[in-house]
């Protein structure tokens, strides 16, 4: 694997410490990458590669990208960037937004459109041989999904940092759990790496209820500096297997 930019040392710790808090990569481990061409899952790749190439466990990384053939996405243009790191390349076409016009029912959808690239990629994974899949959702994801659990639905509820699917055969890990989305906005912009833009195109029409909370929680940091360690700390019982709720977002 040719790996590119070196990321910061405080990514690498945050990462290396999450993985090792909630025993995501084990010795063996086949992992597929699930990559939009946004900056967080190019951040992700590149911090798992150079991870990989010192990590006491020896694991493989791969990465899968699902087209949902939208205008104005185009992911196969990274094909000559993985080309050049060596590695695996899984590209899923499928029109997942022409489909919620006669599929989604009382959804939202980037709902509709998460459940179905989550079962791509599972898909993905069984057809290959991977027993791994990595998100990346960092830690500003894992508090919108709180809030929005709370304000919507009355409960107590985030993203698990690692769990193991309904069928048993594939771990979901989330390495960046304890990232803030500014370090991985700063690393991929000052390293240059090739962000696809629109990465995820049809959010971008019309406000979301997780833009919402980005802009809620943006406006409390300004005067409470501590506010996402702190969500942390109330977050990570939330964030462990062993709590899982039937329904609980994956």
């Amino acid at each position: 694997m040719n790996i590119g930019p070196k990321p910061p040392k405080s990514l690498l710790r945050k990462v290396g410490r999450a993985i090792a808090d909630f025993d995501m990569i084990r010795d063996g481990d086949r992992i597929l990458l699930g990559v939009s061409g946004g900056k967080d899952s190019l951040s992700l790749l590149q911090i798992l590669g150079h991870l990989r190439s010192y990590a006491p466990v020896k694991f493989e990384l791969a990465v899968v990208t699902v087209d949902p053939q939208v205008a104005g996405f185009e992911p196969a243009a990274l094909q000559p960037y993985y080309t050049a790191m060596g590695i695996e390349y899984y590209l899923q076409r499928q029109p997942i937004m022409a489909q919620a016009a006669t599929n989604m029912d009382g959804d939202s959808f980037c709902s509709y459109c998460s459940r179905m690239k989550r079962g791509i990629m599972y898909t993905t994974c069984r057809q290959y041989g991977y027993n791994v899949l990595a998100l990346a959702q960092h830690l500003d994801d894992l508090a919108e999904s709180l809030f929005m659990s709370m304000f919507h639905g009355g409960q107590l509820r985030t993203m698990k940092a690692h769990y193991l699917n309904d069928a048993g055969d594939i771990r979901i890990i989330r390495p960046l759990v304890y990232c803030r989305e500014t370090q991985t906005h700063a690393y991929a912009r000052d390293s240059g790496l090739p962000i696809v833009p629109d990465s995820c195109p049809a959010c971008f029409s019309a406000p979301t209820q997780r833009i919402h909370m980005k802009q809620l929680l943006a406006r409390e940091e300004q005067t409470h500096k501590h506010l996402f360690a702190n969500l942390l700390h109330a977050m990570k019982p939330l964030m462990d297997e062993s709590t899982d709720v039937p329904g609980s977002p994956g």
